[in-house]
């Protein structure tokens, strides 16, 4: 084993396709990034290691995410230089890219340079020093690797079935929960509580009460659900409803955040009252991370759009599982453009199990993407959410429906975070087979003493 400089055992040699300008072809083009496109010509027939000379994060940050390895025929972008082997019997190149992909943060990025273009230059590289061990040593780690690798990919493939399965798993137990099959025993255990039919009779005597008294307008009556319409059998007590059944009715119900000039970004404030907006839903529960304030006189003006602790923001475009409650320790706001807020009359329906409808039902969902015409990232407005059915169990149960729920989907945390935790020791593993291979080629050799050094003169 001795050290060499790269440019002793390696050919340096710059791409020159365009990457913009590419025609795609036959051939692996290979980019900075992790995936390969294609080009009509090739610019190699080799084995190479092709290093990304630009950063992969620019901004005046050095970072390198990929050294790639490739061989055959392939183009290569301009910036990028591929390392092939001066004598294969000197240099295994698989070695090389194992090597310096894996200390790539110790000896590559390093070097780069530049203000806010951060770059690597094709000299320092040729520069960088190995210690190279025996070509039949070299050959070993590379074949060790090769054999662990084909192990960790059955491991974490086996480890993604296992998190799609968790996944189908949390869908089953919101599916199974919004057709009564969760809470069928505690059905049996409250017989006498009020069912959803009836609070519902209750609260239409209430709103006819304040329409006599002129307290609130008269509404459209709604049309009866048809048979047709509903979307599975339900257990008794319960109802298929429409969202403006129970809508609250003393306040304004469904709104979406305000458009055009309403709120423009010169009215932005550092404090103030908070705009929420998608920032503001993370993984279905409210964070505290507006970005946006405006004063309290603003707010007062756009108060139509006000939603509070108890309501419900949902993202208008996107997935549905960007939904939550805003909690009742959180301040009140404004909604952005980007959300549409609901109030619900809380005796009838409860908050946190109106999100579970959305966050991961299959009919439910089924449903709005068919109501959303297909559209590949779903656009919610009110006319699709008035359309839309759910069904409608008695307040006590959808209380105990939550509970189960969020029990059942403790569980699946904790799977999760087993399945995480056996991907990254698989990663882990891999990492220390690959430091124990170069633990004897990354050690720098001591320097002499110039001193003692009888060829020093």
């Amino acid at each position: 084993m001795g050290v060499v400089k790269l440019e002793n055992i390696c050919d340096f040699k710059k791409g020159d396709t365009g990457l913009a300008k590419a025609e795609p072809g036959d051939y692996p083009l290979v980019t900075t990034g992790a995936e390969r496109k294609t080009c009509h010509s090739y610019q190699f027939d080799t084995k190479a290691v092709c290093i990304p000379l630009v950063s992969s994060t620019g901004h005046g940050h050095a970072s390198l995410k990929n050294v790639h390895y490739q061989e055959g025929r392939f183009a290569l972008g301009t910036i990028l230089v591929a390392l092939t082997s001066k004598d294969e019997n000197v240099l295994n190149i698989q070695f090389l890219h194992l090597y310096l992909f894996q200390l790539k943060d110790r000896i590559l990025v390093p070097l780069m340079s530049g203000a806010a273009n951060v770059s690597l230059s094709i000299k320092k590289i040729k520069n960088i020093k190995i210690s190279l061990p025996s070509i039949e040593r070299q050959g070993e780690i590379v074949e060790s690797f090769k054999s662990i690798a084909v192990e960790e990919g059955e491991l974490k493939s086996e480890l993604t079935h296992q998190q799609t399965l968790l996944k189908k798993l949390r869908q089953k137990i919101l599916q199974e929960a919004i057709e009564g099959k969760l809470t069928a025993d505690w059905r049996e255990q409250n017989p006498g509580i009020e069912t959803a039919g009836k609070l519902l009779a209750r609260i239409k005597a209430e709103k006819d009460q304040l329409i006599k008294e002129k307290k609130i307008k008269k509404q459209t009556s709604l049309p009866p659900i048809c048979e047709e319409e509903k979307l599975f059998e339900l257990p008794d007590g319960w109802e298929w409803l429409k969202i403006e059944y129970f809508l609250n009715y003393k306040k304004r119900g469904m709104i979406t955040g305000p458009f055009g000039t309403a709120l423009q970004k010169s009215e932005h404030q550092m404090k103030g009252i908070p705009v929420f907006g998608i920032e503001t839903i993370k993984d279905g529960k409210f964070t505290y991370n507006n970005k946006i304030f405006v004063t309290p006189e603003k707010a007062k003006q756009l108060s139509s759009f006000n939603a509070e602790s108890g309501d419900v923001i949902i993202s208008r475009s996107g997935t549905i599982d960007e939904i939550c409650v805003i909690p009742h320790d959180a301040n009140s706001g404004l909604i952005s453009t980007n959300l549409l807020k609901i109030s619900l009359i809380d005796e009838l329906v409860d908050s946190t199990y109106f999100c579970y409808l959305f966050k991961g039902s299959s009919t439910i969902l089924a449903k709005l993407k068919e109501l959303c015409s297909g559209s590949t990232r779903l656009f919610l407005n009110q006319k699709i959410l008035k359309a839309l059915m759910f069904p409608v169990p008695s307040l006590g149960e959808q209380k105990a429906i939550v509970q189960k729920v969020e029990k059942l989907f403790a569980i699946c945390d904790q799977l999760e975070a087993r399945i995480t935790s056996n991907q990254v020791h698989a990663e882990q593993l891999m990492q220390a087979v690959l430091q124990e291979a170069f633990s004897q080629t990354t050690k720098q050799p001591k320097q002499p003493n110039k001193r003692a050094c009888k060829y020093d003169r």
